[in-house]
């Protein structure tokens, strides 16, 4: 492996490209500590955590590349730009205008970009200015902690002026300007996925944090499981407990089911053309991680609605509160139970928007190619569809699987919810299939140059 990792580097080309995009996230990771100076960090981290939007919030830092519990110059991260993606990526499936640029190759690909940094902008401000109104709301009447800034406030209405808003609105819509230029220009210049790096390296950044956590709990000794210190047993479960849900990651990520193919023969002049045999991919998990963010977030909402009850009308706090702790993030049955029916809808919700069997089929048909023992046309289209069914169920069932580890592991183990949240869920997905995308363009340039993978033996 290290000769493979010196190989490498003796290219000149793939070696600038490495510490070019090693660079801008370096860049990336500057820019994630610079705060705004007219917001109080530490009054609003201590806000942040007490407030019904604690676990929303961390959730969302998850794989935003951003952390919304500090207010700093990258304070939306890339979210803004991940959504204005995922309308787009609808509208394809249900307005025809976008769908026609679909079809026009690179050209509609490029217009389609330049509409999604459009979007992206102008998400940028309603969330920016959301967030400003959020800490204008928490200055104190009486006088008592502020998330703003003495100085920065109104000495006549006790409020942040005017202009400091508009400041903090514009700089929060740079800041996530600029991080999706870096991630255009690692996609233009460096290697791998710009947009993906930068997600990965917030995800990837939180480890420090969690190797702490583990070290302050971890006692040389054996404790019992569930007794709150970590002993011998509890490190050895937690570590072949990584192993195993990394291996299932990489398994089902890198899952096909390969179906084969016939194309048909061509006879030009005394040449015949055409005739091999070949396979049609179909990925296992087609949905990628969706499922889970939608899942997860959809399920935040309750637990947000009952705290704002519980606050407008105290009266019902008690009733609020065990609706809080049934829905809420936890290893309760029901909690559990909607995660994994929600990651089933949106497995299969997401599957038919991205996947077309029939355009697929007349794809096939187009180029000459069929599935043996059926005809081109509707009869290929719909045996797509149902094997896309088939396998859509086992890539939701271990979605659901995956996602509710880190909740099994912090419950039984009594482990630090961060430190469990590396043991699958959102973060571990991102991390891996990112992972293996960066190999998979590293190997690219590695083959290209007759020497061998990295994955190759």
């Amino acid at each position: 492996m290290f000769e493979k990792l010196r190989v490498v580097f003796t290219i000149p080309e793939l070696r600038q490209k490495i510490l070019l995009t090693l660079a801008l996230l370096a860049i990336y990771r500057v820019g994630y500590w610079i705060p705004l100076p007219m917001i109080n960090q530490d009054a609003l981290r201590v806000a942040t955590e007490n407030s019904n939007l604690a676990d929303f919030i961390k959730h969302v830092s998850v794989f935003s590349a951003s952390s919304l519990s500090q207010a700093t110059i990258f304070g939306l991260g890339i979210m803004p730009y991940i959504t204005a993606s995922i309308i787009f990526q609808l509208l394809g499936s249900v307005w025809k205008p976008i769908e026609d640029l679909k079809k026009e190759g690179e050209t509609g690909r490029k217009k389609i970009n330049e509409y999604t940094r459009y979007l992206t902008v102008a998400l940028c401000f309603v969330q920016s200015w959301f967030y400003v109104k959020f800490w204008l709301m928490s200055v104190p009447a009486d006088g008592g902690t502020s998330l703003i800034n003495e100085a920065f406030l109104s000495p006549v209405t006790n409020n942040l002026h005017w202009g400091w808003q508009i400041t903090a609105v514009m700089t929060m819509t740079c800041g996530t300007v600029f991080l999706m230029w870096l991630g255009e220009q690692i996609d233009e210049f460096g290697i791998g996925n710009g947009i993906s790096l930068l997600i990965m390296a917030g995800i990837v950044a939180q480890m420090p944090g969690a190797l702490t956590s583990v070290s302050d709990q971890v006692e040389f000794e054996l404790k019992g499981l569930g007794q709150g210190a970590l002993g011998v047993e509890s490190l050895i479960i937690l570590a072949f407990l990584f192993v195993a849900v990394v291996a299932g990651v990489v398994f089902i990520t890198l899952g096909q089911r390969r179906i084969p193919t016939q194309s048909a023969k061509h006879v030009r002049g005394r040449r015949v053309y055409g005739g091999s045999r070949q396979y049609l991919p179909l990925r296992i998990n087609q949905a990628g991680v969706m499922p889970i963010i939608f899942a997860s977030s959809l399920l935040m909402l309750p637990t947000m609605l009952f705290g704002l009850i519980a606050n407008v009308a105290p009266g019902s706090a008690t009733t609020m509160n065990w609706l809080t702790s049934v829905f809420g993030p936890g290893a309760g049955f029901i909690y559990n139970f909607l995660y994994v029916a929600g990651i089933y809808f949106f497995c299969y919700f997401w599957t038919a928007i991205t996947f077309n069997p029939k355009e697929m089929a007349d794809n096939l048909k187009d180029y000459g190619t069929f599935i043996p023992g059926y005809r081109p046309g509707k009869r290929t289209a719909d045996y797509l569809e149902k094997v896309m069914v088939r396998i859509t169920y086992v890539g939701a069932g271990f979605l659901a699987l995956v996602a509710i580890v880190p909740t099994i592991i912090s419950y039984l183990l009594k482990v630090d919810p961060m430190v469990a949240s590396f043991y699958g869920g959102t973060g571990l997905l991102i991390a891996v299939s990112v992972a293996f995308d960066l190999v998979q363009k590293i190997d690219s340039h590695l083959v290209m140059r007759n020497y061998r993978g990295l994955l190759e033996s």
